[in-house]
């Protein structure tokens, strides 16, 4: 467990509505792997902000929030989903909100799957830069390449994704063949955010599960990513789409954060992230 928590995580488990896990693996990572780190620093940078959010007129210490520190994991990912899927159903049975932080992006699985239990109806929103629509990757099935593809074959068909600029002409096939919904980073640029919100909302509506792949956003903003990718979002396009389905989230991760690859302001803009979804899903639900 880490010894450090999240800033304002005050609350002891039973009574708290968010709680915030680390899950410290990045086995499959393919280009830059350390994001097994970020879940440590992402809880250092939390300490920078102000507890009151001007943009949520809410105060994050008024909040019910819980760090259940860093879940054990194993060497390999395929036993590390299944002892994290214990936690992950527990957080969703209690009646919390999970907040994961990665970690490569094949964790989101249990969490998801955890969700999907309580909420059969449940729609799925990644933020990400890559399709991962592979069927494998080296041999795993389970590798952070292929997350979205496991979502849409095991869990649910309402799903998007935002933020995509990179995939294999297979993956590209994949998609168009089963008419998954994709707005691209040049989408976004083109006609904006708030257009692609209100196309959004045709899609998802219900309860939502929205993982963010910090690689959505472009590296110019975040350089310490596990697979960068130009192009990409802006960090208030990313708190944009926080804040316009904060209403429906009902489970949450940031993942990919590689800390070693830059001097921690990517760690600084996850911690800023999560504390912005925490703020708007609470001032949305009050």
């Amino acid at each position: 467990m880490s010894k450090v928590v999240f800033a304002d995580a005050n609350s002891d488990y039973k009574k708290a509505r968010y709680v915030i896990c680390g899950v410290p693996f990045d086995g499959t990572s393919s280009f830059r792997r350390g994001s097994r780190y970020a879940p440590l620093e992402i809880r250092k940078n939390s300490y920078n902000f102000e507890t009151y959010s001007h943009l949520f007129d809410i105060d994050l210490t008024d909040i019910d929030i819980h760090d259940a520190g860093d879940l054990e994991v194993a060497q390999n990912i395929d036993d590390t989903l299944d002892m994290i899927s214990v936690h992950a159903d527990n957080f969703v049975n209690d009646g919390k909100i999970p907040v994961m932080l990665g970690g490569e992006h094949s964790l989101t699985l249990p969490f998801i799957k955890a969700c999907k239990k309580k909420y059969p109806d449940i729609g799925c929103v990644i933020l990400d830069a890559h399709l991962d629509l592979r069927e494998e990757y080296e041999g795993e099935r389970n590798s952070h390449a292929c997350i979205s593809r496991r979502i849409l074959e095991d869990l649910t068909k309402k799903y998007v994704s935002i933020g995509i600029r990179s995939g294999t002409r297979e993956e590209y096939e994949y998609a168009r063949e089963n008419k998954i919904k994709i707005f691209s980073s040049e989408d976004i640029s083109l006609t904006g955010i708030e257009s692609m919100i209100h196309e959004l909302h045709g899609y998802i509506n219900g309860p939502v599960y929205l993982s963010v792949d910090m690689d959505a956003i472009d590296p110019a903003f975040a350089p310490a990513l596990g697979t960068p990718e130009p192009y990409g979002l802006t960090p208030r396009d990313v708190r944009t789409i926080i804040s316009c389905l904060a209403p429906y989230i009902v489970g949450f991760d940031l993942v990919e954060i590689t800390p070693s690859y830059d001097s921690g302001g990517t760690a600084l803009l996850g911690a800023k992230l999560v504390r912005d979804f925490i703020a708007a899903n609470a001032r949305a639900t009050l």
